[in-house]
């Protein structure tokens, strides 16, 4: 039983280490597709306010959560570096 419980909790931890992969392409998906196809009602309210900051539309606000989480991939590439300078 131990055992068991033990290697379900292995394969969840492999599967929360590999999710966290996803949120940075996802974000990054969703800012081109809106800025591809325009994020609709919700410009127009935001066209709509004059002086309003650069950073107010939903473009640059998916870009900046990709930023956020994209450390998982930086620790994954400075991984794999580390590994191939190994001989």
């Amino acid at each position: 039983m131990a055992i068991r419980l033990e290697s379900g909790s292995a394969a969840a931890l492999a599967a929360a280490d590999w999710l966290c992969l996803a949120a940075a392409p996802t974000f990054a998906i969703m800012a081109l597709l809106t800025g591809v196809m325009g994020g609709g009602q919700q410009d127009i309210l935001c066209a709509a306010t004059q002086g309003a900051s650069p950073l107010s539309g939903m473009v640059p606000m998916y870009m900046l959560m990709s930023a956020f989480h994209s450390a998982p991939w930086l620790k994954l590439i400075a991984g794999r570096r580390r590994g191939a300078c190994r001989p």
